[in-house]
This record gives structure tokens, sequence and C-alpha cells, in this order.
């Protein structure tokens, strides 16, 4: 179990959403980068790790969160952080790192001004 129980009023202790929008006018968008495999993987490795279900971690699918000039885009809740992630090894740095033991990854944070 999570040594950081959740709150009393929250179901999960932290919520993961990765943007899966896919633009169909050519604009940028998060479905560009791979999106889809970064959110299975994640899963998967929350779920691996014993992170999954209520009181822990629950990983979620997104629309546009309007954030695509930093594509592709995730946000950890209830902490508000946004990760711009480019591989494998990002998404498993903030599974262990973040998810798992509620530290930040510094090097993969989306730039604050970052929107569309």
């Amino acid at each position: 179990m999570n040594a950081n129980p959740p709150k009393p009023d929250s179901y999960y202790e932290r919520h993961i959403f990765f943007c899966l929008n896919e633009r169909k006018n050519g604009e940028e968008c998060c479905a560009q980068y791979q999106a889809q495999a970064a959110f299975d993987r994640c899963k998967m490795a929350v779920k691996n790790a014993g992170l999954s279900g209520p009181g822990q971690v629950r990983v979620n699918k997104a629309g546009c969160l309007d954030r695509c000039a930093g594509g592709p885009i995730a946000v950890v809740y209830p902490e508000a952080v946004w990760y711009t992630y480019v591989d494998n090894q990002d998404i498993d740095e903030i599974v262990e790192s973040h998810l798992k033991n509620g530290k930040v990854v510094e090097r993969l944070l989306t730039p604050p001004n970052v929107g569309r």
C-alpha cells in the first residue's frame, strides 16, 4: 500500500490525465506524438506496481488540455503538475517518482507559459 494515504474526501490519491486529442485539420496535437501508447504504458506500469485502484492512482484519457505547444502533455492531480514527455523512460520515471513516491520529475515539467 502507498505510504501516502488518500485525503478523506478523495476517492483516488492521484489522477494522471493524458491528452489524447487528435486534430483532423492538420494542426499539431498530442495524438501525433504517440500519446495513446504513453497512456497505455502508464496504465500498465501503474497496475504492475500495484498502485491502481481506490485510494491510490487512476490513469485517465483526456481530450484537449489546451497546452498543445508543449505536447505531448499529461497532468497529475491533485498537485496540478504538468508534464511534457518524450519516451517510455519518461513515463516510467513519472510513475516511479511522482505517482509512487510523490516526487515531481522536475526535468519533465511543462513550462508554465506554454499554451495552445
